[in-house]
């Protein structure tokens, strides 16, 4: 079959463009390059804004199956710009709602349910509590009246996706096996609150697996439930030396919730296969070899990277961004 992976350029579709190359599918991957300097897959690509509506329209009238990475992604970097975000964030999805008639597969966060004190199915209630929570679940309502939308609500993300793509340092195992790495020492806020976790590969096998299959609606998919602070409990396992700093100040992140994934290993044999453990290890390995040579390179962390370009209108990437050019 033919899919178009719009957004496939980061972390995520790293992973998901290593497995797909192996496999039947045709594919072109569809990408404005944002966080990156060049794309060396090889495999077919077009540089593109989802905002682009007429050239968007010509790899739909391609594709069988759309698989939908892009966005605005994270909390602090959707806060950056928020018109920006929405018309990413949804805007696009409208026109992908419209006009394209065919398998969509979407990719949405657990942290649409904000914060609970029970453990959150698909039927749970949503808090949304960040600009971000609010686009993807705003994202899940524009896709539901198209009755080919597959919407995974996916955990925390955390590993190593491929050979080419950025790591995320925005992203709480990582940045803790990163700090810890080169620190020795990791600061936890509070520490009790939850996370649904995932590794990037296993979130990648998971959208391969369901292509061209029957399943629509919306699944949780998430490996293992932790806390913060049992996060640095495992990451303190495989670095002795590394002090754990926990402080009960405020901090600005309010989510707190567990999921079940069990409607999607009913449904389509979900079966994530690696763990906190496997992220720890393949992170501690980049780190301590020197093949990061700068983990707090700007480009690790969404909101980082974004914000001198969301915020200086006369840069040629802002141009880019925000004028379509």
């Amino acid at each position: 079959m033919k899919v178009l992976l719009v957004g496939a350029a980061g972390y995520l579709g790293g992973a998901l463009t290593d497995i797909l190359v192996q496999s039947p599918h045709e594919i072109i991957v569809y990408d404005i390059l944002l966080y990156e300097e060049s794309y060396r897959k090889n495999v077919p690509f077009v540089r593109g804004d989802v905002r682009d509506k007429e050239r968007l329209r010509t790899y739909f009238d391609w594709a069988d199956t759309v698989v939908w990475l892009a966005a605005l992604v994270g909390d602090p970097a959707c806060a950056l710009n928020p018109e920006l975000t929405f018309d990413i964030n949804e805007g696009s999805l409208e026109y992908l709602k419209n006009n394209f008639h065919g398998q969509i597969i979407f990719m949405s966060s657990c942290s649409v349910y904000g914060a609970s004190g029970y453990v959150l199915t698909e039927t749970s209630s949503l808090n949304p509590l960040s600009l971000y929570a609010q686009t993807k679940l705003r994202g899940e309502e524009i896709l539901s009246t198209h009755p080919g939308a597959l919407i995974f609500r996916l955990g925390t993300l955390f590993g190593v996706s491929d050979t080419f793509s950025r790591i995320r340092f925005d992203l709480v195992v990582n940045t803790l096996v990163m700090r810890a790495a080169l620190h020795k020492k990791i600061s936890v806020f509070g520490g009790a609150q939850y996370r649904p976790l995932l590794h990037v590969r296993d979130a990648a096998v998971a959208i391969v697996d369901v292509l061209n299959k029957p399943q629509t609606g919306i699944y949780n998919l998430h490996s293992e439930n932790a806390t913060i602070l049992q996060v640095a409990e495992h990451i303190k396992v495989y670095f002795p030396d590394m002090a754990v700093e926990i402080t009960e100040e405020n901090f600005q992140d309010n989510r707190d919730y567990r999921v079940s994934s069990d409607k999607a290993k009913g449904d389509f044999g979900f079966n994530p296969q690696l763990t906190i453990d496997d992220g720890i290890c393949e992170l501690r390995t980049l780190l301590e070899e020197g093949r990061i040579k700068d983990s707090f390179t700007t480009r690790f962390s969404n909101y980082l990277y974004l914000r001198p370009l969301l915020s200086e209108y006369q840069s040629p990437l802002g141009r880019v961004i925000r004028h379509n050019l």
